[in-house]
């Protein structure tokens, strides 16, 4: 039915422009496991859940996605509102052993014979795979560090994103979400057009409603532990390159002993959207909009508050600095990056150096936020941000830049 298609339309924009697609750089990325609080109590529960089953993980991580992805609630989420740690959310991770099964996903590991590869950390850890695999065939000092530093620069950087999503109207609060939902529903109607009732009979009505709509998204934020010890116990005890009965029993029996640890939570301030640009006969557009704005909020308020979740982005060119982020990254004329290196070790591990800080140039900054361009808003046609140097010298296409919060 449309209706079901508007609403995919509206949900899969939760992360459209945070999932934005941008042209791909080697450069090691943090991994994410995104799973949607489903709440069943609330009308068209089923089509919130088809439209996240859909939304892509954003290009600047790694989609490291399990068969999982929804927790389904029949109440409101309790301690939502809270920064502490929500027991029923993590007791669904540990019932899940989703730990367990996270690290499973990095080693392809087959549930049936045990037998894992090292193929996805070659992969994300951009190793040369046929020095890879003499390396670790020789057990060498440098195998042994090129798979340290596959745990604390990959493994250890995978992340948990659980999304409770919750639409609420920003004149009148939770109380008005149910008549929101009405109006979604009578948009629907008038889309099949079918009869609709006295709420729709003016669509300038239904558009006074909608202006009203806000979106408020609790996401909370868990990292994989990867020990060195864990990593030991893994890689002597349950690791297989063959299929073998005892290893496979092993991990099995060790599953409860990964874990997950809870780093904190952000909240989506729902501001007001503007809606330039969007024909008031287009009012599911609207609301769109809404959700895309205040995803993106969300994501750059996580990566401030929480450091270890913060992303990098190489720089596009040198001459001038520019780069491809911008105001939906959270982006203004105050913010300043610093410009990193990779440096291989000789024992075969990587670190980041800084050589610079850099900041955007004022009237340079792209607004690269969803519907920008047709909102006309400054920047938007841009492609990219212009920056200016503040200190550090020989910087190179491809460095990576990371915001700096202090």
């Amino acid at each position: 039915m449309k209706y079901r298609n508007i609403l995919l339309g509206c949900f899969a924009a939760l992360v459209g422009s945070v999932y934005a697609q941008e042209p791909v750089s080697d450069y090691r990325r943090s991994s994410i496991y995104s799973v949607l609080v489903n709440h069943t109590d609330q009308q068209f529960a089923n089509e919130i859940k088809e439209a996240f089953l859909q939304i892509p993980v954003p290009d600047k991580f790694n989609d490291h996605n399990l068969s999982v992805k929804v927790l389904n609630m029949n109440t409101k989420l309790s301690g939502a509102g809270s920064q502490k740690e929500n027991p029923t959310i993590t007791a669904f991770l540990n019932d899940n052993k989703v730990a367990s099964r996270l690290v499973g996903r990095w080693f392809n590991r087959d549930s049936y014979t045990g037998q894992c590869d090292m193929e996805l950390v070659k992969e994300r850890g951009l190793y040369n795979a046929t020095e890879f695999d003499k390396q670790l065939a020789m057990r060498s000092a440098r195998g042994v560090a090129m798979l340290q530093d596959a745990g604390e620069d990959l493994i250890g950087n995978t992340f948990v994103l659980v999304n409770d999503i919750r639409y609420v109207d920003k004149n009148k609060g939770a109380k008005t979400a149910g008549s929101v939902l009405k109006v979604l529903g009578s948009i629907a109607a008038a889309y099949t057009g079918t009869q609709i009732d006295d709420l729709t009979d003016n669509i300038g009505d239904m558009v006074e409603t909608i202006k009203g709509f806000k979106v408020k998204i609790n996401t909370f934020l868990y990292r994989l532990e990867w020990t060195d010890e864990q990593a030991g116990i893994f890689y002597k005890d349950q690791y297989t390159p063959n299929p073998n009965a005892a290893k496979r029993a092993n991990f099995e029996a060790g599953r409860g002993n990964y874990k997950l640890k809870y780093v904190g939570k952000v909240e989506s301030s729902g501001g007001t959207t503007s809606f330039m640009g969007i024909n008031e006969d287009e009012p599911v557009v609207m609301v769109r909009k809404a959700c895309q704005r205040a995803i993106d909020e969300n994501v750059v308020d996580l990566q401030r508050n929480y450091e270890e979740f913060r992303t990098k982005s190489p720089l596009l060119s040198v001459e001038p600095l520019t780069a491809y982020v911008g105001m939906k990254e959270g982006v203004t004329a105050k913010t300043k990056f610093e410009v990193l290196e990779v440096v291989e070790m000789e024992n075969g591990t990587h670190k980041y150096n800084r050589v610079g800080v850099i900041e955007p140039i004022e009237n340079l900054i792209w607004d690269n936020r969803y519907m920008a361009v047709e909102e006309g808003a400054q920047g938007a046609t841009l492609g990219y941000t212009t920056f200016r140097k503040v200190s550090g010298k020989d910087f190179a296409k491809g460095m990576l830049i990371r915001e700096m919060t202090h």
